[in-house]
């Protein structure tokens, strides 16, 4: 798998202390508050056990599985709900964890879908941001890392399901999924 990688991104020391990063701001956002964590599946796996290792605040878990993507390398625009939530969210103050946010739809989709089932507060937790491919606005609370319009795999994130076990951010090579 390595030799697929055009190079590696971001290193999985810097993962981890983004991780504490990130459970620290949203300790301090939702200090004497209790919080609903909501990992999308399946990229979120990784960034979202690292955040529970370090969050402090009261908090419960729950997981969805959504794609806009397909088998293809960018997104559809349509937004399917493969498993919805476990159990009701109606007054909770929820934080969506995501591997990375692109486009935006998905993420756009969800904070209405959240919105409808009364949820108190939603906000957006991902571990790469790529503000350049964003086709609809959406407001991203809580971020890792802003990355350059590569594409990227590992630690979670897929090419065609393989890669996500990388311990790391590498940049495909494009011969590979071109």
């Amino acid at each position: 798998m390595h030799k697929d990688l055009k190079e590696i991104l971001i290193t999985e020391e810097e993962i981890k202390e983004a991780a504490k990063r990130l459970a620290a701001q949203i300790d301090r956002d939702y200090e004497g508050s209790e919080i609903l964590f909501v990992g999308l599946l399946k990229g979120s796996v990784q960034i979202m056990a690292d955040l529970l290792k370090n969050v402090q605040t009261k908090c419960k878990v729950d997981f969805m599985c959504v794609s806009s993507y397909g088998s293809g390398t960018t997104s559809t625009g349509r937004v399917n709900i493969i498993k919805d939530l476990s159990e009701p969210i109606d007054g909770m103050n929820v934080v969506i964890v995501e591997d990375i946010i692109d486009s935006g739809n998905t993420l756009s989709f969800i904070e209405k879908y959240f919105a409808a089932k009364n949820a108190k507060s939603v906000r957006i937790c991902t571990l790469l941001n790529k503000p350049s491919r964003r086709e609809v606005e959406i407001n991203v609370d809580y971020v890792g890392f802003d990355v350059p319009d590569e594409f990227v795999v590992g630690y979670g994130l897929d090419y065609r399901e393989y890669y996500r076990n990388l311990p790391y951010i590498g940049v495909l090579k494009p011969e590979i999924y071109s």
